[in-house]
């Protein structure tokens, strides 16, 4: 037996140095991970530190949560994710409940802006977020999603949404559709015009446009000029379709018909 067969191996200098940032990079996201989980980045509603003075809750970041390409995940930037955030909770009141339905991105960003305030929890509207991915499962409003079973959602969340932001994983008829089925069942008000506290975005690309508009067209939903934005970037367009008009966007006039 050749005795070369046992050498060990050797790595370079640049080799072992690459070695090594990515151990401390990898380390340094797990501990932020564990951090979040632990409750670090709570909301402290005003609470008091050790020495007398009052905490400020940390804001949430995305970067705890690198993307995986191969579950179909494009982060929001992080303007895009707010100015969403802030027309999901535009006039909502603690009676309003919100379904974030695959845009954990946009979730974080309802979570920060609801800290920024520093109301009372019995005064923010409740929040729901839908996610297959399990990392998320760290926030008490984690729902367990998969677009393939679209009904496998706790009962009591029947009927119970008002406002809903959607992005489905997928550009396929199948995963659009399902996801359509998904809101349909969650929403308190369906078939009603224009109802006061309704409101519903959906973000996908746009060769899905005319699935989107035949899909919710009960909800009165059109296409609007609002071009989400990803953080890291995406070669499909993207377009933002909405029951509404707001200051960040209106109805496309080629669409007001839908």
């Amino acid at each position: 037996m050749d005795n070369d067969d046992h050498e060990p191996l050797v790595l370079s200098g640049s080799a072992l140095d690459a070695l090594k940032e990515f151990y401390a990079d990898r380390d340094a996201l797990q501990k932020k991970f564990e951090d979040l989980k632990t409750g670090a980045e709570d909301e402290f509603d005003g609470a008091n530190d050790r020495s007398g003075g009052e905490r400020k809750a940390k804001m949430l970041s995305m970067d705890v949560f690198p993307e995986s390409w191969q579950d179909s995940q494009f982060w929001y930037s992080d303007e895009t994710a707010t100015a969403l955030a802030d027309e999901l909770l535009d006039g909502a009141t603690a009676e309003t409940t919100i379904a974030v339905v695959s845009a954990p991105s946009v979730f974080i960003q309802l979570k920060n802006i609801l800290k920024k305030e520093d109301k009372a929890a019995a005064s923010r509207p409740k929040i729901w977020l839908l996610e297959f991915d399990k990392r998320f499962d760290v926030f008490e409003e984690f729902v367990f999603y998969d677009f393939k079973t679209p009904l496998k959602l706790p009962p009591e969340m029947k009927g119970s949404i008002d406002r809903f932001i959607v992005d489905p994983p997928f550009l396929s008829e199948d995963c659009q559709t399902k996801a359509a089925l998904t809101v349909r069942w969650l929403s308190k008000i369906w078939l009603v015009t224009n109802p006061s506290d309704s409101r519903l975005i959906v973000c996908t690309g746009e060769r899905m446009e005319g699935l989107v508009n035949k899909l919710y067209r009960p909800s009165r939903i059109v296409t609007t000029n609002f071009e989400p934005v990803h953080s890291k970037g995406l070669s499909n367009e993207f377009f933002c379709y909405a029951n509404f008009e707001c200051g960040k966007w209106k109805w496309r006039e080629d669409k007001s018909e839908s």
